[in-house]
Parts: structure tokens; C-alpha cells; sequence
């Protein structure tokens, strides 16, 4: 049995044991100056639909980018499809069943135990640890404060533009304002004119640039929304994916035996304006054919949009010299359904809400240190053809059920 130190880190440990013998020294700082830092990014709503997982049509060369100096895990699942559940499964080190969260509202210091988190460990060992957008599910699950002051040396950030994430922000044909479920955006048009997404790309690489010249190694934490609904976008993204090139789901089809406890009626989508529109039966559906393209094409371009903010932070890491002295770990939450199982929705236990993208980038042992002036991490345009889909340099399985 670990001690309850040692908890916080088993997510992180686990894959990153398995990498090098001295990675102790990411987790606890001694008299050397070597201590590496870690960039932890966490997206919403993020299935393994990337070019790096074997996707023939996303477009997701960033993050391939990664991936291919990273060591990739073929299965890796949430522990439950929901937001806090999960992102406090992973940040403690524990299961639902002992955080006892399964939903988003209760505080496990107070309702479970006062479990420490993995931000909250490194910042025991004398890392500055930093969060910026969505790590932790705002809310009640994390008190209000994304766990602080337990888990972050500073108050979180959160960009101010995602107050409008949910309000009458996308322009409909009828030329009028909507709170839509597709929502690609003139970026001119927007309240503020930006995304939250944005944002948190500027806040973090301003955090970077801080703590370049820091004593002190750091823990950066970054939490994008994209693609969790709505889907809202800049609109040249929507240019990537033609509707003529989109498919449906496989297995678009609610199984004959499902029980009804194990099946979600969408209800997340059902309360949006277009949704709306459509006058689909509860609680089955189904979503008209055309639409169910839409949907899956804005949840793509909503993939490409997420990753060029990724291929601007990872650039930000290259041009600040910080590519060999920092660990990069990324993974989503949990997936989402694309119309498989007649299900456009988390919330269930069906692989394409549970599995996730995970890899793990560890300077000098997944890939050599850099020379002098050299790029690990030049930022690729999804609009550019030449942009190739980079091939993973470690493929490794690993369940972490």
C-alpha cells in the first residue's frame, strides 16, 4: 500500500516510472538545479479522434506533433464519463468510489476525505503549481476555488470570455442571435472578440515567459473546453471538414438490450435552440440524417481548433527553451458519442465516452534533448496541406481501469 503521499502521484508516476529511473526528481525538488518541470494539459470532451490514434479525417497535426516524441497509450480510460468525477479520479489518484463523486456536487475533502491532489503534491515538494482555464470541474466539486489554496501556489485563472459559452452568441441565417449547439463564430462578432480557448493559451504562454526565469520549477496546469458543447468555434475551422466528406456513426443504432438506466437521452443538447428546432422525440430520437453530419463535422473543426491552440502553447515551450526541462502530459476527461449507440452524449460506459488520448512526452528519454536552437515543436497550420500527420515514435498499451 502507497503511502497517502504517494496517491496523487500514481497517475502521473505510473507512466512516468516507466520511463526513467530518476523521475523522482519531477516530483520532489533537492539541491540539484535540474529539476524538470511539467505541463499537464487537460482537454473536455476529447475521444481519441485524432490523427496520431489512427483518424484518417481529423486534422490534428499539433498534437500528432506530440504524439510522436511522446510515449501514446492505445487504452487508456476515464474512470467515469462526466467532468468532476473524472477530473478528480485522475487529480487525487482515486476511484469515484471512494472521492464519492459521481456527479458535481459534493467536495470530497469534506464528503470523502481530505485527499491531496497531484498539483497539491507538487507543491508540498517546493514546485510553483499554476492553473489556468478548466483543470479541476468548476463548481461545487472543487469548492468553489479549484481546490485552493490546497493545490495552486496562485488563484486559478479563468478567461473572462466563458461567460458567454452558453448565451445567445451564435448568428442564425435568420440573421439573429441563438444559444445553438453548432456555433462557428466570426471572431470579430464575439462579445470581447475571443474564445476562452484563446485566452488560456495567452495566460498560459504569460505564465511561461514568468517562470522562465523562476528558481523554482513549475507545475502548469491548462484545461481547454473545446470540443464540449456548444460547439463554438472560429468559423474557418468548419472550411476543414466539407459536409460531403463527413460519415455516420458505424453503429448508429440504440441496442435492442440496452437497459434504460445505461442509456442518456441527450439532454444536454436537446435544450439547444437549434436542437430545439428539430422537434426530436424524447427519448430516442432520432437526429434527422443531415444534422447528425453537422454535428459531427463542428465536433471535428472544434478538435482542429482545440489543437492549434495546443501547437501554439507547445511552440511557446520550444521558442522559451523550456522543451528540455519539461515533462508534457496530455489526456482528455472522457470521450463523447458521435451518434454511436444512438447516443450523442457522455454519460455512459460505452468505450467511446470512457477511452481517452493519453501520452507522455519526457525530454531525453522519449525523444533526445534538443541542440542549441533547434525546434521540437513548430507550430503547424491545419490549413496548410504540406502540414504532414506526424507518426508516433512510441506506441504502447497500457489499461489503466
Amino acid at each position: 500500500m502507497l503511502p497517502p503521499p504517494a496517491w496523487p502521484l500514481l497517475w502521473l508516476g505510473l507512466v512516468l516510472g516507466s520511463c526513467c529511473a530518476d523521475l523522482e526528481a519531477a516530483a520532489q525538488v533537492n539541491s540539484s538545479t535540474d529539476a524538470r518541470n511539467v505541463l499537464l494539459i487537460i482537454v473536455d470532451d476529447l475521444r481519441p479522434s485524432l490523427g496520431c490514434y489512427g483518424d484518417k479525417l481529423v486534422k490534428s497535426p499539433n498534437i500528432d506533433q506530440l504524439a510522436s516524441h511522446s510515449l501514446l497509450f492505445q487504452n487508456a480510460f476515464a474512470q467515469q464519463a462526466v467532468c468532476a468525477p473524472s477530473r478528480v479520479s485522475f487529480l487525487t489518484g482515486r476511484r469515484p468510489d471512494t472521492t464519492r463523486l459521481y456527479d458535481f456536487n459534493s467536495y470530497w475533502r469534506v464528503h470523502s476525505g481530505n485527499f491531496s491532489t497531484l498539483p497539491q503534491y507538487f507543491k508540498e515538494n517546493g514546485y510553483v503549481t499554476l492553473s489556468v482555464g478548466k483543470v479541476f470541474h468548476p463548481g461545487i466539486s472543487s469548492n468553489h476555488s479549484d481546490d485552493s489554496p490546497y493545490s495552486w501556489s496562485f488563484p486559478p485563472y479563468h478567461p473572462s470570455s466563458e461567460k458567454y459559452e452558453n448565451t445567445k452568441t451564435c448568428r442564425g441565417q435568420d440573421g439573429e442571435l441563438h444559444a445553438n449547439l453548432i456555433c462557428p463564430v466570426d471572431m470579430a462578432d464575439v462579445p470581447e472578440g475571443t474564445l476562452p480557448d484563446k485566452q488560456s493559451t495567452e495566460e498560459a504562454i504569460r505564465l511561461l515567459e514568468k517562470m522562465k526565469t523562476s528558481a523554482s520549477p513549475f507545475f502548469l496546469a491548462v484545461g481547454y473546453h473545446k470540443p464540449h458543447i456548444p460547439f463554438r468555434y472560429p468559423k474557418e475551422f468548419q472550411k476543414l471538414y466539407p459536409l460531403e466528406n463527413i460519415t455516420l456513426a458505424p453503429d448508429p443504432e440504440v441496442p435492442d438490450s440496452l437497459p434504460a438506466v445505461a442509456y442518456n437521452p441527450w439532454m444536454d443538447i436537446r435544450q439547444r435552440e437549434d436542437v430545439q428546432a428539430l422537434n426530436i422525440s424524447v427519448p430516442y430520437g432520432p437526429i434527422p440524417v443531415d444534422f447528425q453530419r453537422k454535428i459531427r463535422q463542428s465536433y471535428f473543426a472544434s478538435v482542429s481548433y482545440l489543437d492549434t491552440q495546443v501547437g501554439r502553447l507547445l511552440s511557446a515551450l520550444d521558442d522559451l527553451q523550456l522543451a528540455n526541462s519539461t515533462i508534457i502530459a496530455l489526456t482528455s476527461d472522457h470521450g463523447w458519442a458521435l451518434g454511436e449507440h444512438g447516443e450523442w452524449a457522455k454519460y455512459s460506459n460505452f468505450d467511446v465516452t470512457t477511452r481517452v488520448p493519453l501520452m507522455f512526452y519526457v525530454p531525453g528519454r522519449t525523444t533526445s534533448f534538443l541542440e542549441a536552437g533547434e525546434m521540437l515543436f513548430p507550430y503547424l497550420d491545419p490549413f496548410d496541406s504540406a502540414s504532414e500527420l506526424m507518426e508516433p515514435a512510441f506506441m504502447f498499451s497500457m489499461n489503466l481501469l
